[in-house]
């Protein structure tokens, strides 16, 4: 009998959990005269060859030290360290650019710029989508103030990660492999007894599609059937969906564990796509962490939503499955289709010791942020428009990107914001430096608000309180359709210039992104400047 044919295009072709997980490797510091020992570190971008499949031919991508995903990067808590990423990159891209984005025509096709998702860090570090910069710094973008980002992790144990930022650029940049995980540890997590080494592993889970030459597929007009106008090729497409699941960086593959407990810190870096995680057979994720850091408790669940760039860390105990092969799902595809699966675990390793991690029954203290003293609340609301080539765009506040900053939070202010979205979809909405909490959801009369041009905001239902998993520290929040989403945020420690956006990447490509300046009080101290000027351009 004749093999069948892989083809990476199709996805009812290709071979399922053939291909072994693989761990992103850790990044080891650089000596460098300027900076204290192991606390410099320098990645670099460039194109490489990627296999993605066991049956796929070589692809081309982009990673960070020619990696993807990218390596990892370990980091402890209040202890600095400096990350130089160099631009490697080709002069032109493999991907289809759509030049009448903001800022893409005239400017280098190839640019880059790093943002560590969800890090309390100086503007200048933060990766701001106009600091962008070409091969040798040739050409640098408007906001672009250092060539060494400082990173001061002062903040709890999480798992964040870096990825491209540049401005119209971010979803053909990470969609070609520009993400890596960004981990930040303390003492609390050293006393906890999680699992760790052999037994703790990132899951980058994204979606991609191919050509039949095992190239990568991304596309530059919307579907054929599309009501989607499209005035010119490449065109920016509303959203991206991809045919196969990939999970650090290998379509649909399989992890052999021990009848033991794992620790797995989860992220979907996919562009638009959305997961509800959920393992074959109903067994329970003991939630231990959010977007931020850890939960009071832990939780138990059965499945997990995650919008793009959200973060769980949860602990599987695959002691009572020994022997057995269990898949990971993501139930919002029905049986049929192949993206239900993501990958699988095959609980067939021999146990090599007693397993002496634990399921701690108490975390991290929690810190609450109490409503009454919220300074200001922001009303926000997230809209349709078009522009002006008649093509579908997103909106926040019925502002474009470059109209005047209209969020100007002071310094060591507590702020609410509310998410009132009035679009047909949700949108997983990040605002960058903090940290917030979710407060509660609330439907209201779309029609209504809409009508009297947002002055009428009625309710038509109760508030919802934020879901079991995600009632810790969150950088990114799913606002959906016909919701009020409200969170609450401590501004402290950095003033400057940041970001807040739709992380549905073609979404924030397309101008559904603001900027935010955080302003001194008169009461601060000017300490802002001086204190990292000493590596400015180093």
């Amino acid at each position: 009998m004749s093999k069948r044919k892989v083809n990476p295009k199709d996805p009812k072709t290709v071979p399922k959990f053939v291909t072994p997980l693989s761990k992103p490797p850790v990044v080891t510091p650089t000596p460098h005269p300027d900076y204290p020992a192991n606390s410099y570190l320098e990645i670099t971008m460039k194109e490489t060859k990627h296999r993605f499949h066991r049956d796929f031919p070589l692809t081309t991508v982009w990673g960070y030290n020619g990696l993807y995903p990218g390596p990892t990067i370990e980091a402890r808590k209040d202890k600095k360290i400096y990350v130089k990423y160099v631009n490697r990159l080709p002069k032109k891209h493999f991907l289809p650019i759509d030049r009448s984005l903001h800022g893409v025509g005239d400017s280098p096709e190839v640019r880059s710029v790093v943002h560590l998702h969800g890090a309390n860090v100086f503007w200048e570090s933060d990766g701001h989508p106009e600091a962008w910069y070409t091969q040798n710094y040739e050409y640098t973008g408007p906001k672009f103030r250092r060539k060494v980002h400082e990173y001061t992790n002062h903040q709890p144990a999480a798992t964040l990660w870096y990825h491209d930022h540049t401005m119209a650029m971010t979803r053909l940049n990470v969609y070609a492999g520009l993400a890596g995980f960004y981990i930040i540890r303390d003492a609390l997590e050293e006393q906890l007894n999680l699992p760790k080494g052999d037994y703790e592993y990132p899951l980058l889970l994204q979606d991609k599609s191919f050509n039949e030459d095992g190239s990568l597929f991304y596309p530059d007009k919307p579907p054929e059937d599309s009501p989607f106008p499209t005035p010119f090729i490449p065109t920016i497409v509303p959203f991206f969906n991809g045919d196969l699941m990939v999970v650090n960086g290998k379509v649909w593959p399989y992890l052999n564990v021990e009848p033991r407990k794992y620790r797995f810190r989860i992220l979907n870096g996919s562009n638009s796509s959305t997961y509800n995680i959920q393992l074959e057979n109903n067994a329970p994720f003991y939630l231990i962490g959010t977007d931020g850091g850890f939960l009071e408790a832990p939780v138990e669940v059965t499945s997990i939503e995650l919008m793009p760039a959200e973060r769980v860390d949860v602990i599987v105990d695959f002691a009572p499955f020994k022997g057995q092969k269990i898949k990971l799902l993501n139930t919002l595809f029905s049986e049929e289709e192949p993206k239900r699966e993501i990958m699988e675990f095959r609980v067939t390793k021999p146990l090599k010791g007693k397993d002496t991690s634990e399921i701690p029954t108490r975390l991290a203290e929690d810190m609450e942020l109490h409503e009454h003293l919220a300074s200001t609340t922001r009303k926000l609301s997230l809209s349709t428009g078009t522009d002006k080539y008649g093509r579908i765009m997103m909106m926040l506040d019925g502002r474009m990107y470059h109209d005047p900053c209209t969020e100007s939070p002071s310094l060591d202010s507590i702020e609410i914001w509310e998410f009132i979205n009035t679009t047909p979809i949700s949108h997983p909405m990040h605002i960058h430096l903090v940290q917030f909490k979710i407060l509660n959801r609330q439907p209201f009369n779309v029609e209504m608000y809409q009508e009297s041009g947002g002055k009428i905001l009625e309710f038509t239902g109760n508030p919802e309180p934020p879901r079991d998993f995600e009632k810790g520290w969150k950088d990114t929040v799913k606002a959906p359709s016909g919701m009020v989403t409200r969170v609450i945020m401590h501004w402290k420690e950095h003033t400057g210039n940041y970001i807040w956006h739709c992380h549905l990447l073609e979404h924030e490509d397309h101008d559904m992104m603001r900027p935010i300046r955080i302003t001194e009080n008169a009461s601060s101290v000017h300490h802002q400047e001086e204190h990292h000027n000493n590596h400015e351009m180093k």
